[in-house]
């Protein structure tokens, strides 16, 4: 492939689908691991390019900033891909990060979270935003995850949405000294750019 052509999350061709054409959670949980990273978005398998060294700069740094405020502090636990957030029978995916706060509706198991996380991340990218931006933050608000962040390490921002009902609400775009007003991470003051490599 060229260069100046890149993958994106796409339907897996390579595997055969379940009787009915849907998956289900069950049957994701019978896929090998064979490396790719899936995600079930409603009954259709998707697979995910593997991310670049900003996108994993990215999730590092936030991921140390939410250690810091969430875990540390007894809030809650925080978590990186891959890991399974199990948001309904027919829709499984990996956020990039996943922050579940003390007496949240999900439950941690063995195998993965099941039920809406109080705040997702993910880390866009030419091969994913579209993906993210669509399919990933409809599926986030039906379930009810409280808010939902969209870090692009290109621009250097951060796009806060927030759930009004059964849909999310963009608050603003943020970048530079802009400090994110998160109604989840109790305390939050961590300008925008330190969120960067």
């Amino acid at each position: 492939m060229s260069a100046d052509i890149l993958p994106v999350v796409g339907p897996v061709a390579q595997l055969a689908s379940p009787s009915g054409g849907h998956w289900t959670v069950a049957d994701y949980a019978q896929l090998p691991d064979d490396g790719p990273r899936y995600e079930l978005l409603h009954g259709d398998l998707r697979m995910a390019p593997a991310p670049n060294i900003g996108h994993q700069t990215t999730v590092v740094r936030i991921i140390h900033y939410f250690f810091s405020y969430i875990e540390a502090q007894g809030h809650g636990r925080v978590f990186t891909a891959p890991i399974d957030v199990e948001l309904n029978s027919n829709t499984l995916v990996q956020p990039d990060l996943v922050v579940i706060l003390q007496g949240s509706a999900a439950i941690i198991t063995e195998q993965r979270i099941v039920g809406p996380p109080d705040l997702v991340v993910e880390v866009v990218s030419p091969s994913t935003a579209s993906y993210d931006r669509r399919e990933k933050r409809d599926a986030y608000a039906a379930a009810g995850v409280r808010e939902y962040w969209l870090a692009d390490p290109a621009s250097r921002t951060v796009e806060l949405l927030t759930l009004d009902g059964a849909v999310y609400r963009s608050e603003h775009v943020y970048r530079g000294q802009a400090v994110m007003p998160s109604t989840v991470i109790p305390d939050w003051n961590v300008a925008t750019e330190r969120l960067f490599g």
